[in-house]
């Protein structure tokens, strides 16, 4: 890694408040701060987290649903284990339906809340990553849309693009409130944003 880089990192003000609360990774505060704002995750939900690894927006969102809630997170890679008995963690990849299956198996009941901070593997070609984080993005609306309970939230990271609208025309389809999101844990030079969709429909 370019030195200059880590260097910023370091200096990065909610990289270093991840370190002292002992968060798994900054990105932890660009769910508290959404969630602040739209109360999208509340005290006892039961939340599903894909493209979970290394587990901060696990930690974060079992911080806000407390004891009473469920925490299961998702990702092709391990996920360290965490203390909390309601937190649960799943080796998983989001694009096969045999996840699903195994989410739903796990989960104590259908999840109030789904949400995605899933990355693919930056190439530095603008068009490609656009396209790859559009394409995890439907991915992780699919298993919203067969997971979440009537009225149940989804949250899910995009990059800015030209595919952006068309996306979010297809989470309007199935949720009543849709709105796009960029956190003040954003990096303002980041191109990423969050779509929220409200209360999901009844099919």
């Amino acid at each position: 890694m370019p030195k200059a880089w880590i260097q910023e990192r370091k200096r990065d003000y909610y990289y270093r408040k991840a370190k002292e609360e002992k968060y798994r990774s900054r990105a932890a505060y660009k769910l508290f701060q959404a969630v602040e704002k739209y109360r999208f995750i509340r005290e006892g939900d039961v939340v599903v987290d894909l493209g979970a690894a290394p587990g901060g927006w696990t930690q974060a969102a079992r911080k806000i649903v407390g004891s009473t809630g469920f925490v299961l997170g998702v990702d092709l890679k391990p996920i360290e284990p965490f203390p909390e008995p309601n937190v649960k963690t799943i080796i998983g990849d989001i694009t096969e339906e045999e996840t699903v299956r195994q989410i739903l198996e796990i989960l104590p009941r259908r999840a109030d809340v789904v949400i995605s901070d899933a990355s693919p593997n930056i190439s530095g070609i603008w068009e490609l990553d656009h396209a790859r984080q559009i394409d995890l993005a439907q991915k992780a609306l699919e298993i919203a849309l067969q997971i979440l309970k009537p009225n149940g939230n989804f949250f899910v990271k995009v990059f800015q693009g030209d595919m952006l609208s068309d996306f979010i025309g297809r989470v309007k389809k199935h949720f009543r409130d849709v709105k796009v999101i960029k956190p003040r844990a954003s990096r303002a030079k980041s191109s990423e944003l969050f779509v929220l969709g409200l209360r999901l429909r009844a099919v």
